[in-house]
């Protein structure tokens, strides 16, 4: 792993020469290191963060799953984004489709979780319109913490009893069937939910930028091509007016980059 952007006296030194430096380019971040990269900001607001993996030509999945353009480092990234979050907020479709299981406590990050004030691993929410979800799953019968279900006021009734039985917790984030983006933001705030992650699917996060309320992308760019009609990484409604997001950090390592866009 090496850090390209900002520029540092190191990473200006390694353009120089190519030579190693006391971090090391040529090998593997430890957790901590990670970690520091990608601390969520200071501030008791709630800051939304999403992370997706794109291929070179702007697919946001294989055959259906975003794994096959993965890497080993997308993966470490991916575990340390979530060991700093209080919840991963998901979309249905991703759940059904990726085989979501709950999240599970790590010890590398049991001292800072602890320090934060967090929980041994972080909530799962999964937003649902319709509820049609598979219940008898670990995800919802056997979480290390209760998993949350966000959706409507007008949600089937049935199916909200079919979740809180399953042991999942339910939350109405919109006044019609479907879940308003930015009250699903403000309800996890509210149970001391401030530090979120989202991992799309495309859809979700889609719906998450139309309403303005993603605050950070961290984006795998995988040196990969596939062609297809591949969904990209967020769909669903567009802006009026394209957002402007800003470069806060990139780092590489075996041909991804690791990029961080915050919105200016």
């Amino acid at each position: 792993m090496r850090r390209l952007f900002p520029v540092t006296d190191e990473t200006a030194a390694q353009a120089s020469d190519g030579a190693p430096d006391a971090r090391g380019t040529d090998r593997e971040w430890g957790l901590p290191e990670l970690a520091e990269a990608y601390a969520y900001p200071a501030g008791s607001g709630p800051w939304l963060r999403g992370n997706m993996v794109s291929t070179l030509d702007g697919a946001g999945q294989h055959e259906g799953r975003s794994q096959p353009i993965s890497g080993d480092a997308d993966m470490r990234i991916f575990g340390t984004l979530r060991a700093l979050a209080d919840v991963v907020v998901v979309g249905a479709e991703t759940v059904r489709q990726e085989g979501y299981r709950p999240a599970r406590a790590r010890a590398e990050f049991a001292a800072a979780r602890a320090g934060a004030g967090q929980g041994p691993a972080p909530v799962i929410a999964v937003v649902t319109a319709s509820l049609d979800l598979d219940f008898s799953l670990p995800l919802f019968v056997s979480p290390l913490v209760p998993t949350l279900v966000l959706t409507g006021a007008l949600a089937a009734p049935e199916r909200i009893a079919a979740a809180e039985k399953a042991g999942a917790r339910v939350v109405v984030a919109g006044d019609g069937a479907g879940v308003d983006p930015a009250r699903a933001v403000q309800a996890l705030a509210e149970r001391g939910h401030t530090r979120l992650l989202t991992e799309g699917g495309p859809r979700l996060l889609g719906q998450f930028v139309a309403a303005g309320v993603l605050d950070e992308l961290c984006l795998t760019l995988s040196p990969m091509l596939v062609a297809g009609d591949a969904q990209r990484i967020a769909g669903g409604p567009s802006v009026r007016v394209p957002q402007r997001f800003e470069l806060v950090s990139l780092l590489e390592e075996a041909g991804f980059l690791f990029g961080r866009y915050r919105r200016s």
